[in-house]
């Protein structure tokens, strides 16, 4: 396979303010040219879209193209599960949300410190030895958002498992938080192949602070921001497979050139990056990657991931009018930052271990105190 993955966790929407309103049309359309590139790994989850993304998939791809085709990756959420049956029939309703019989690749969702005594206490250990064991899923690992020691003692207890998903990307490398160097050296010691997740982090590393886009631009000025990230993900060690969230064709085309005859950074292209992350790390914006896992459980429904956006935008470009627009149209919709009620939902969700609770604190000191006349 081709290393890069067609992540369907940020789809092309007809409603921006709908998750399941996806454009199946461009999706398809997207799918498509994915496919003609030589490219066949597609990668979805239960929650993607609040639901939909499996369908999309299944609309997109399954049904326009034979089994051979392509290549798909789904995974056992743990929230869903009060009981052994559990397992069993959330995995036939993601085999008919996606219209297959079986998995390429299944994965236990976000196995940190919560999911793995839910996985333990239910079974799924067991359960997704026996997806293999059955021929349902083919390739068999679990996604990881948690510290390195706690990956070392999963691989080492359950043995079984064919490959693990970590988040790897340039800036997280060295972060004392992700610490996406250490698990990524807890892997390779396993002999684990690794899947990376958030080569771009969300998309944050397309849209760098300009001092930070600067020293990239400096250097090759028709290199895209993302190719920079991707190429890095992409040549560490033990890699096989780079998923990338893509929205629009122009994300996927600049992504399938990138990756088309894939070629490691140069060694002083990674200085080029250290330089990057530098000039990153000097503004004070919030490591949040929108993937929306803290938005289900918020009993006052504020757009978390959005709100973050709007002062990651004000904090690395100067608070504009439009930040201000932003904010207003948000809070229209859904609660403000001052409605957090900080019960810490959203933070046993959350993989980039964000402090929600004082960061919306932040937004609503930096948007709802005296704001302008819109």
């Amino acid at each position: 396979m081709k290393k890069l993955g067609f992540g369907l966790m940020r789809l092309p929407l007809k409603d921006p303010k709908d998750q399941t309103n996806i454009d199946i049309e461009k999706l398809s359309a997207m799918a498509d040219e994915f496919i003609k590139r030589g490219f066949t790994y597609f990668d979805t989850a239960f929650p993607y879209h609040q639901g939909c993304s499996e369908t999309a998939f299944r609309e997109a791809v399954v049904k326009r193209y034979p089994r051979n085709a392509y290549t798909v990756a789904d995974k056992m959420p743990p929230w869903q599960l009060t009981s052994t049956e559990d397992l069993e029939s959330t995995f036939r309703v993601q085999l008919e949300r996606c219209g297959v019989e079986y998995f390429d690749y299944y994965l236990l969702h976000n196995l940190g410190v919560a999911n793995l005594a839910t996985f333990e206490k239910y079974g799924g250990f067991d359960f997704i030895k026996s997806l293999k064991a059955d021929g349902r899923a083919k390739t068999i690992g679990f996604s990881f958002h948690d510290k390195p020691s706690l990956l070392d003692e999963i691989l080492t207890k359950y043995t079984f498992f064919e490959f693990v998903q970590l988040q790897v990307n340039y800036l997280d490398w060295e972060d004392p938080t992700n610490e996406s160097r250490r698990c990524v050296e807890v892997a390779r010691k396993h002999n684990m192949p690794i899947i990376v997740m958030e080569p771009v982090k969300g998309g944050y590393l397309v849209n760098l602070p300009e001092e930070a886009a600067a020293v990239l631009k400096d250097y090759n000025k028709d290199a895209s921001l993302a190719s920079w990230a991707i190429r890095y993900a992409a040549g560490v060690p033990g890699v096989f497979m780079v998923l990338s969230g893509m929205s629009d064709t122009d994300q996927m085309n600049d992504n399938l050139n990138t990756m088309q005859d894939f070629k490691p950074l140069s060694d002083e292209e990674k200085a080029v990056l250290d330089k990057t992350v530098e000039a990153i790390k000097s503004k004070n914006t919030v490591p949040c990657t929108s993937c929306r896992y803290c938005v289900d459980t918020c009993p006052s429904n504020i757009a978390i991931p959005s709100y973050f956006s709007v002062y990651n935008g004000a904090k690395m470009f100067g608070k504009q009018f439009n930040h201000y627009f932003s904010f207003s149209v948000l809070a229209q919709s859904y609660g403000k930052p001052s409605d957090c009620v900080e019960c810490g939902a959203c933070m046993k969700h959350c993989p980039q271990r964000i402090n929600i609770i004082d960061t919306l604190k932040l937004v609503k000191d930096e948007f709802e105190k005296d704001p302008p006349e819109l």
